[in-house]
Parts: C-alpha cells; sequence; structure tokens
C-alpha cells in the first residue's frame, strides 16, 4: 500500500466517514430521500434507453407498427437477463462497499470497486458471444412468429453490442451513489436519455431506419453514459477510485460479492423467465396481439415500479453503512420509511389503472383494436401491485443487510413458485384463457409480497434492537 493511501485510510479512519456519504449522521429519512430523488429521476430518464424506443416504434406510420412493438417486445426477455448478470455484480458489490465505508475499511471498499469493473467487463463479452450464438431458436422458444422474428433479431443484432456500455454506464453507477453523490449519478442516466431522445427520431423517422434506428439509438446513448461513469470513477479527486493496474479479479472478494448479487441475479433471471413463459402462453392461446398488449403492460410497469426501485435503491447505502456501523434504531427507521412510502405509491398507482386505463395503453399505440382489447388485461394485471411493494421492501432490506440466503429464497418463490406454474395453469382453468396469464401476477403480489415482508419483520428487523442491547451499545 502506498504511503499516500495508507495516510488516507488513516484520515478516513478517525474521522469516521464524515462528509460525502456519512449516512451515520442527520435524519434517516432525509438521507433516503436525497439518494432516492435523484435516482428516481435518473431511472425515469433511463426509461428512454428502451421505453422510448417502444414510444416510437408503437406510433410509426403505417399497418407495422404494432407487429413492431411486438418483435421488441420478444427481445424484453433477453435484455432483461442482460440486466440480471449486470445486477449481479452491482447488487454484489455496492452493499459490501457500503458496509466497508460504514466500517472505515476503505482498502477493502477500493478492492471491491475495482474487482466489480473488471466482473462487468468479463461477463459482458461473454454475454455478447452466447447471445450471438443462440438467437434464432431463443427468439422463436421466448414466442416469435414469422412475422414478429425479423423486428426482433433487426432490433438484437444492434442492441447487443452495447452489453458492455449498459454494464459499465448502469452497473458502475452504484458507486457514484453509495460514495454521497447522487446527483452526478443521475447525470449518468440523463446524458445517454437525453441522446436517446434526440437520435430516435432521426434514426427510426428521419433515416427511415425503424427498429434497426432504435436499437442504434440506444447503444450510442449508453456508450456515453459509461464514458460518463468511467471518466468519474478513474478521477484520483474520488474517495474511492479506479485503479488500471488493480483492476481485476480478487478472490477473497469475488465469493462474497457473487453470494450477495445472487438475490439481484436472480430477481432479474427470473423476471426473464417469467416474461419468456408469458410470451409463449399468450402467443399459444391469444396470438401476437396478446404478446404485443403484455409488452405495453410490462412498459407501464417498468413506469410504475421506478418510484418503488427509487426509493428502495436509496436506502440500501444508508441502511448497509448503519448496519455495518451497528446503529440499528437508524437501520429500522430506514426500513419503516421505505415501506410507508412504497406502500403509499402503489395504492395511489393502483387506483390510476383503475380510472385511466385507456390513457396508460395509448401512450405506446394509437390503434384501436389494440387499445380496447388491452382495457381489462391491464387492469387485472395491476389488481396486486399495492402488494409488490412489499416484496421490494422485503427483497431491498435482505439485500442490504448482507442476508443473501433469505433474499435468495424470496427472490425465487414468487417468480418461479407462483408466477410461472400459474401462468401455464390458470389458462387452463374455466376456460380463463390469456386472461389467466394476466391473473397470475397480482396473485403471486399477494402471496409473495407478503411473504417476503413479514418474514423480514419477524426474523431481522424485530431482532435489531435486541442485538443492540446485546452489544452493550444501548
Amino acid at each position: 500500500m502506498s504511503e499516500k493511501l495508507k495516510e488516507k485510510v488513516t484520515n478516513e479512519k478517525k474521522r469516521g466517514n464524515k462528509g460525502h456519504g456519512d449516512f451515520g449522521r442527520g435524519s434517516v429519512r432525509s438521507w433516503i430521500m436525497s439518494q432516492a430523488f435523484p435516482l428516481i429521476l435518473a431511472q425515469m430518464v433511463q426509461l428512454a434507453y428502451n421505453i422510448v424506443d417502444r414510444i416510437y416504434i408503437g406510433h410509426m406510420p403505417g399497418e407495422n407498427a404494432s407487429v413492431a412493438l411486438t418483435g421488441i417486445g420478444l427481445c424484453f426477455p433477453i435484455i432483461t437477463m442482460i440486466s440480471a448478470f449486470v445486477n449481479l455484480v452491482s447488487t454484489g458489490s455496492a452493499p459490501l462497499c457500503s458496509m466497508a465505508r460504514g466500517k472505515g475499511e476503505v482498502k477493502k471498499a477500493q478492492d471491491i470497486l475495482n474487482n466489480a469493473y473488471a466482473l462487468q467487463i468479463i461477463i459482458s463479452i461473454s454475454l455478447i458471444i452466447l447471445i450471438n450464438l443462440t438467437k434464432k431458436p431463443l427468439l422463436y422458444v421466448l414466442g416469435a412468429s414469422d412475422v414478429t422474428y425479423g423486428y426482433a433479431v433487426s432490433y438484437l443484432n444492434i442492441y447487443i453490442f452495447g452489453t458492455m456500455f449498459f454494464a459499465l454506464g448502469t452497473g458502475m453507477n452504484t458507486f457514484i451513489n453509495l460514495q454521497g453523490y447522487p446527483r452526478m449519478g443521475m447525470c449518468t442516466i440523463v446524458i445517454g436519455a437525453v441522446m436517446n431522445l434526440i437520435l430516435d427520431p432521426i434514426f427510426i423517422f428521419v433515416m427511415g431506419m425503424g427498429v434497426k434506428g432504435a436499437a442504434t439509438a440506444t447503444i450510442i446513448s449508453q456508450f456515453c453514459s459509461a464514458a460518463w461513469v468511467s471518466q468519474f470513477l478513474f478521477s484520483a479527486k474520488r474517495e474511492l477510485r479506479l485503479i488500471p493496474k488493480e483492476i481485476g479479479l480478487k478472490k477473497y472478494i469475488l465469493k462474497d460479492v457473487l453470494v450477495l448479487g445472487i438475490p439481484g441475479f436472480i430477481m432479474g433471471a427470473t423476471n426473464t423467465a417469467v416474461q419468456s413463459v408469458c410470451n409463449a402462453t399468450l402467443h399459444m392461446h391469444g396470438g401476437d396481439i396478446y404478446v404485443g398488449i403484455m409488452t405495453i403492460i410490462n412498459s407501464v410497469r417498468e413506469i410504475a415500479g421506478l418510484p418503488i426501485n427509487g426509493i428502495t435503491s436509496g436506502s440500501q447505502p444508508v441502511i448497509s453503512y448503519n448496519y455495518g456501523a451497528r446503529k440499528y434504531d437508524r437501520v429500522k427507521q430506514g426500513i419503516r420509511f421505505t415501506a410507508f412510502v412504497a406502500i403509499s405509491y402503489t395504492a395511489l398507482f393502483w387506483v390510476t389503472t383503475l380510472t385511466f386505463p385507456h390513457m396508460l395503453l395509448q401512450i405506446f399505440t394509437d390503434e384501436a383494436r389494440v387499445v380496447n382489447t388491452g382495457l381489462m388485461p391491464i387492469r387485472v394485471y395491476f389488481m396486486g401491485f399495492l402488494f409488490m411493494s412489499l416484496q421490494f421492501c422485503g427483497q431491498s432490506s435482505f439485500v442490504a443487510m448482507g442476508k443473501a440466503k433469505q433474499a435468495i429464497f424470496f427472490s425465487i418463490f414468487r417468480k418461479i413458485i407462483i408466477v410461472v406454474p400459474l401462468t401455464i395453469l390458470l389458462p387452463m382453468v374455466h376456460d380463463l384463457g390469456v386472461m389467466g396469464v394476466f391473473l397470475a401476477e397480482p396473485i403471486s403480489n399477494f402471496v409473495g409480497g407478503n411473504a417476503s415482508f413479514w418474514t423480514m419483520y419477524f426474523t431481522v428487523y424485530k431482532k435489531l434492537g435486541k442485538e443492540r442491547k446485546n452489544d452493550g451499545t444501548a
């Protein structure tokens, strides 16, 4: 260790991490919201990477707009799987890094950062090769027809080459936020999203590239975000920064990162499984139009899920830091506040879907047949949205405190044990058909959400106070 780094570690321990990201002082609510607001804004803008593509494609002139939208929707499970691998690294590394900072272990936090960067690059290259080798059979398994396959593969052929940019831009952005720079983290997404907003109509309409134009605009935007994150993290001004000669895999870190990151990976991987099964089942029972409707509903869900993602993501570094610093009262405050905000918001959005389903569907398509057919499915799908907040809160709390096993179980429980079987079986019950696919989601939200949250409450939350007393810090 260099003399400069030794001095930095010593000073860090002496001052107890005062300064950027000192989540152990001040209002827990204020810290969470100061982290969450920029994240929510950033994630809202981040939707430009995929959501804006869908909006533009869905409103293309001509009769093929809904078919093209369906084709892009077939790529969702693959894109979600890419995100799952990115989350494997980011959700495994970020809490460990925050806890190390909370304990004053700056060198370890530094090693985790450099390890994460290397891992994102390795995984990205592997995914590009694998998906290119398997894309045709994969898209047909995911529900493609001869009509929609052409649009799907045209989009995927270009999109896949932005995988590394996505991994470095989105996956490494958490290391900006956890150092107490959420506004800088927001800039990562804003830069790429603004580029996408500008380039999408140019490539899609002006240059007439259609779905290929949407994918091209996306990867250029992702490159800009990746460049921003990299220049920030390589800067010598940062408390934690990337050091070229130290970028690589370290065995003592890799195991912990992968174990803690598995819940985030499984959340994404199980989403891929659900999307795949949904598309295939809808294509079997209802045809391409229902695959298109599910594409729109998934897009609405992404929009609706932003505030929950923002508040739970914003709470994680705060909870992790205080858990590492053994400030258990602040941990409990963070969990309570996060749950209150998430439940209040999801209740409000549920009312919105019941009242304005036309408006939500028309964001993505002008075709009356698609809108009218989608009214009942979108209402049914969001019936249990309130309980999704419980899943998010329970899951994020487990991850923030390093409880990997619990987080892994509830990731699998809701999606694989409940949603997938229901998606396959319900369409055959009392001739429910495609409506059975949309019913599977609210049922799983109710069962899985309650199971995750209340298990966290009774097995972790309630023990935090006792744990504090046993430590002799009360």
